[in-house]
């Protein structure tokens, strides 16, 4: 970083303005990628999903609470665990005060999990959470929606990301949204998985406004996050 180019601040306007010729670009192909997204074809939800929530057992339709668009984060919590992923938690800490907003757009945003909601509920609390975390215990959500992979599956291909290959690890992230119409049917209109939830990651985009960027590095990109309340001084 120290040997970085220096410049005068007439040389640094010019430098900053053309990339910002490249930044409106980039932008307006980003809008129109946000369109093809919406365009997609839609898939109606016949399974009739039950999950094990804070108020009892709720189905599908009932995590829209009233709305017509559902956002599902599906965060890595095994029923094994005792704690849920560092990284999802890191992406529950950018959408954790995000959900009153888009409740104001009619958007519910949930995180699902397969561990059971006694687990769920006492990291939340440890973690200071409020959005709405139910559990898929009881249900297939999670391997429909290829994100949990029974040991069946790790011993041969999976897909992941629309990918077919083998894998390891039995739980990945992912996010799907769903929409639920007048007469009480659902849809599922996207999913995006890995490097697809980057744009989610508030934090991420700030740090690539900054001179170290992300500042990640070896086979282990994510090894520097922890739980939040886990940094020390």
């Amino acid at each position: 970083m120290e040997s970085h180019r220096i410049v005068s601040r007439e040389q640094w306007i010019a430098a900053r303005t053309a990339l910002l010729a490249k930044e409106k670009e980039f932008t307006r192909a980003r809008d129109l990628l946000s369109q093809e997204r919406r365009d997609l074809p839609w898939v109606r939800v016949d399974k009739p999903y039950v999950f094990d929530g804070p108020d009892g057992k709720v189905t599908l339709g009932d995590l829209f609470a009233g709305r017509s668009q559902l956002i599902v984060y599906h965060f890595m919590f095994a029923p094994d665990w005792e704690e849920g992923c560092k990284s999802c938690s890191f992406w529950a800490d950018n959408f954790e005060r995000s959900v009153v907003h888009l409740t104001a757009r009619d958007v519910t945003l949930v995180a699902v999990s397969r561990a059971p909601l006694s687990k769920l509920e006492a990291f939340k609390r440890r973690m200071g959470w409020t959005f709405t975390w139910v559990s898929s215990a009881g249900n297939d959500f999670n391997f429909d929606y290829h994100v949990s992979f029974t040991p069946q599956d790790l011993a041969r291909e999976t897909t992941y990301n629309y990918r077919a290959a083998k894998r390891s690890m039995a739980e990945l992230p992912g996010i799907s949204v769903f929409y639920q119409d007048a007469a009480g049917a659902v849809f599922h209109t996207y999913s995006c998985y890995a490097r697809g939830l980057d744009m989610m990651n508030a934090a991420y985009h700030y740090l690539d406004l900054v001179p170290k960027g992300r500042d990640e590095s070896g086979p282990h990109k994510m090894a520097w996050v922890r739980y939040r309340d886990s940094y020390g001084g």
